[in-house]
């Protein structure tokens, strides 16, 4: 087929990098055996990067960010799939170095594509995204190892995408939740409303010290902030507790010793949403789908066009607080 539609392109010029809406066809799109016509995608930090050209994120340019995406199908050499059946894509390569969803159409491996599930429509799909998911992988871990009955879970990350959603889940499973921010003052309400326990400042979590081992205090800890963070939670687990890991805001390296992994078992989990296995990732959905949906969910975002996506990628960069993004594209 051959179409022409929008999409938000990066260029690089010299040390800039120029955000710019252009016409394009499906033939300008990379090879893949599916074409998506993308309904929804939303505004990741990763996307962000991506725009102020992180060579970390997207290797070359021009390049269309957007590393989830929501739509239906328009044709695929997969039998799998059939003509306008709705599809969820998160991870993989998209956004990064394949074309993503600020384009209105998208070609990929049919291995990347989940059949949206009943339960949840397009939009919502888009509430969660990679966000959501990988908040839920993070709870799929933890409650393999941890029961309601053994105590507090803690949550790093104050009100951002992945803790807030993490929490939301594990409030909904019987959990109690108590929330760690760096900005109690202006962000304990908030995290209050999602029905967690307790919010406490960065500073209480933290080990003073030097210490090895801490008191006893959590039963698990779904880490979102990585660095310092990450290695004092650890100290401070109960025996036989967890620790899951997804993120790097507060740094890519951490300090621990062996002795609350050998002294209290403590089981460390590394969460990556990027590559996770077809399976796992439909399981994952599933959940989210249904028994742990999240209430009201479409009052989580800000729904956008393509061409307001821009002004929201400038104010993410300068750390303004932009709360959930949706971008909506219309056909």
């Amino acid at each position: 087929m051959e179409k022409n539609f929008k999409a938000l392109r990066i260029m690089e010029d010299g040390d800039q990098y120029i955000k710019k809406i252009e016409n394009r066809r499906i033939s300008d799109l990379p090879e893949g055996d599916t074409i998506v016509k993308v309904q929804y995608s939303s505004l990741n930090y990763k996307d962000a990067l991506s725009s102020a050209g992180n060579k970390g994120v997207t290797r070359n340019y021009p390049h269309t960010p957007g590393i989830d995406a929501a739509g239906t199908i328009v044709e695929s050499d997969n039998p799998k799939f059939s003509e306008g059946e709705e599809v969820i894509l998160t991870g993989y390569d998209l956004g990064m170095n394949i074309d993503g969803g600020f384009g209105e159409y998208i070609r990929v491996p049919s291995e990347w594509i989940v059949k949206k599930p009943q339960g949840l429509d397009l939009k919502e799909s888009m509430v969660y995204g990679t966000a959501g998911f990988t908040a839920a992988l993070s709870v799929y871990k933890l409650t393999e190892t941890v029961e309601k009955e053994a105590g507090e879970i803690l949550v790093t990350g104050g009100t951002g995408g992945v803790a807030n959603i993490a929490s939301k889940i594990l409030v909904k499973l019987g959990y109690e939740v108590v929330v760690a921010t760096g900005k109690v003052d202006s962000q304990k309400d908030e995290i209050l409303k999602l029905g967690v326990k307790s919010v406490v400042s960065r500073e209480e979590i933290q080990d003073q010290k030097g210490k090895a081992m801490l008191k006893s205090r959590w039963a698990g800890v779904i880490d979102t902030v990585g660095g310092s963070t990450l290695g004092d939670v650890i100290k401070s687990i109960q025996y036989n507790g967890a620790v899951t890991t997804c993120g790097n805001v507060g740094g890519d390296k951490f300090e621990s010793s062996v002795y609350p992994f050998i002294l209290r078992g403590v089981t460390l989990y590394g969460i990556d949403s990027v590559q996770c296995p077809m399976d796992l990732r439909l399981k994952i959905w599933e959940k989210l789908a249904g028994p742990w949906k999240a209430d009201n969910l479409q009052a989580m975002v800000q729904t956008v066009s393509l061409e307001e996506t821009e002004e929201k990628i400038d104010e993410m960069l300068a750390g303004k607080k932009v709360g959930r993004i949706i971008v909506k594209h219309n056909h």
